[in-house]
């Protein structure tokens, strides 16, 4: 909780891919508060307020993927939500005379993004969860120890670094300091 209010505030897109990997520790914890209370709160070294507030915050995130039928795959709304939120700020700066540097930055990278998409056999509904979920998925490969070639390496940073610069755009917006 602590880390994931942090990441929301500092920088949206690492947001993100944190809370992706919190879903999936809720499902390799069998989407158990029981399981959760034994394998993950523990670990946090927090006063007893703090951990009270940390328990209830993963009690509420694996509530909502149970009322949400979210225990083996997808995505919480509240997650989509904050993609899609992303996307709707990707599509303004895509739009904005003044932009031309973040749309030629997007435009170099957008091959990648639809050969990701092509390969990727999933049903993704914008561009910024294409780059997400590639971005993902990598680091899910490199968790597992699996070889990632030199171009998925060399198209992940490049989608990369354009996802860092949405994530500037995206806290400038928040601070009412982007102006389109």
């Amino acid at each position: 909780m602590i880390v994931a209010n942090q990441k929301k505030q500092e920088n949206i897109i690492e947001y993100v891919l944190y809370m992706w990997q919190i879903e999936d520790l809720i499902r390799a914890n069998n989407v158990s508060m029981a399981n959760i209370d034994k394998n993950i709160i523990p670990s946090y070294n927090q006063s007893e307020d703090t951990l009270l507030e940390i328990r209830d915050w993963w009690a509420n995130l694996t509530e909502m993927m149970q009322l949400e039928n979210k225990q083996s795959s997808g995505h919480l709304q509240i997650n989509t939500n904050t993609v899609n939120d992303i996307n709707h700020l990707h599509m303004k700066l895509m739009k904005a005379p003044n932009e031309v540097t973040y749309q030629h930055l997007f435009n170099s990278v957008l091959p990648t993004i639809r050969e990701f998409d092509q390969k990727s056999g999933q049903k993704l509904s914008n561009d910024i969860e294409i780059c997400l979920t590639a971005i993902y998925s990598t680091f899910l490969l490199k968790l597992k120890k699996q070889e990632v070639s030199p171009q998925t390496d060399l198209a992940v940073k490049s989608i990369s670094k354009f996802l860092a610069t949405l994530a500037k755009k995206y806290k400038q917006d928040e601070m009412g300091k982007l102006e389109l």
